[in-house]
């Protein structure tokens, strides 16, 4: 990949490095190893901070703090987009692995309702809610820094990456979850055992600091900074005038991968312990497995969603859908390992289809300048209101029709409107050869770019 300097010379490029991305995932690492965790243990964890006597109401609380920590993100969004766009994406790492890790390894040790009554849900809800802050600086300054190491043709394999480091997150927090739960009595667990893979993150968040210190900003971020383009006086207020509709088109799309990888996430793995007839550790075990096989395929929905396009394999995820999310759930009931592992698989045929083609999308229709607060709240917005709220209307549905299905049936109408909106909305980038400038006119005079734009060209 070669740049331009300002004078117009050719000047020689970092290439994007091993280590850059291995540093951009490593975060995304310890943030769904956080999220997953908490998913994962959430049955074993509500009896530690509510009244035991009403199980329901108990695991509504602990899903209700998971989701309240969602509403948080877009504050973070703005705020580590607001650094990432005027300071540079690589700050912005640093701080955020720093904060994830510390607040993951706080809830670990949080007193209990029978230590501190009223107070231990508050606390815990006290730490979801900074933890939502953290989280909703990360992904997208992480995603922003790996895409904009890629080149133009590697933009989809490098979002698959970053991909990966999530679900390779909630895969280690699967493992760490079965590891406890295979090693300790269930009167072990609820006392103390689940603390422990909670306190495990705080090491690996020092090797994912000592990644990210060792690692540059991004060529494009630097290049526009040395071609003498000013930061974005205010980069919230600029995104929400300027790129609005991509925002809109891409929460169209994420809302259904919101629901459709925390349902799974979260919900799954207990409705196969509490009603599919699974023990608990065969149901973490099942869920490990199918991760992955999983995590590996999300480089491969990379590399095709660069060869044949972002809005063909998104439209085939919506359609899948709606078509395999019931076939999954009747897998499910069959009650063995096996059949939870194969519904399972079923089910993540749509998350290969959206997840990855959605993350390199966003942050190729939005400029450099605007690009970490753009990707930050196009993720956040709608993940905030779909993905945290996923379990407690999973839990609900299912209680209230006594099926599994109306789970499906929710996940269904969510596709159904992304398709048509994606459908009527949503034009190409794939062959792009440079990520969308702003338009001149489209930038308030104070932040007029003293230079072209010199995006790097692959």
């Amino acid at each position: 990949m070669a740049t331009t300097s300002i004078d117009g010379a050719p000047r020689k490029a970092r290439p994007a490095s091993a280590r850059a991305v291995v540093a951009g995932c490593a975060g995304n690492l310890i943030e769904h190893i956080d999220l997953g965790l908490y998913g994962y243990l959430a049955p074993t964890m509500a009896g530690t901070f509510f009244p035991s006597h009403d199980r329901t109401s108990a695991l509504l609380g602990v899903y209700g703090a998971f989701a309240l920590s969602y509403l948080a993100q877009p504050l973070g969004g703005v705020i580590f987009g607001r650094m990432g766009d005027r300071l540079g994406r690589r700050l912005v790492l640093l701080v955020t692995i720093v904060l994830v890790g510390a607040l993951t390894a706080c809830i670990g040790i949080l007193p209990g309702y029978g230590q501190i009554g009223i107070a231990a849900p508050v606390l815990l809800l006290l730490v979801r809610l900074l933890q939502g802050i953290a989280h909703g600086g990360e992904y997208g300054s992480a995603l922003t820094f790996m895409v904009e190491y890629a080149g133009p043709r590697r933009r989809g394999l490098y979002s698959g990456y970053a991909s990966m480091g999530v679900f390779g997150g909630l895969l280690a927090a699967a493992g760490m979850s079965t590891l406890v739960s295979a090693l300790l009595t269930q009167q072990q667990m609820g006392d103390w055992g689940w603390r422990l893979p909670f306190l495990a993150v705080l090491p690996l968040t020092v090797v994912g600091l000592l990644l990210r210190v060792g690692v540059d900003d991004t060529p494009e971020f630097l290049a526009s900074r040395e071609a003498g383009e000013k930061a974005p006086v205010s980069p919230v207020r600029e995104t929400l005038r300027t790129q609005w509709r991509p925002l809109l088109l891409f929460s169209a799309g994420a809302m259904t991968n919101a629901v459709l990888s925390f349902v799974w996430v979260t919900y799954f793995p207990q409705w196969l312990e509490n009603e599919g007839g699974l023990s608990g550790t065969s149901a973490f075990a099942s869920h490990a497995v199918a991760l992955a096989v999983f995590i590996p395929l999300l480089a491969v929905s990379g590399m095709v969603s660069d060869r044949i396009g972002r809005r063909l394999l998104l439209l085939a995820g919506f359609v899948s859908t709606i078509v395999l999310v019931p076939l999954s759930f009747w897998v499910a009931h069959g009650g063995t390992f096996g059949s939870a592992l194969g519904a399972q698989l079923i089910y993540l045929v749509p998350e290969f289809c959206i997840a990855v083609p959605l993350a390199a999308w966003l942050p190729e229709m939005v400029p450099t300048r605007l690009r970490v607060t753009a990707t930050a709240l196009g993720f956040n917005l709608p993940f905030a209101l779909f993905s945290g709220t996923a379990p407690i209307v999973a839990t609900a549905l299912v209680d209230w029709t006594g099926s599994l299905y109306a789970v499906a049936a929710y996940l269904g109408t969510l596709a159904a409107i992304s398709f048509v909106v994606i459908l009527r909305g949503l034009r190409e980038t794939v062959h792009d050869d440079t990520l969308t400038p702003v338009p001149p006119k489209a930038l308030p005079d104070t932040a007029r770019p003293l230079a072209p734009d010199l995006t790097p060209k692959g």
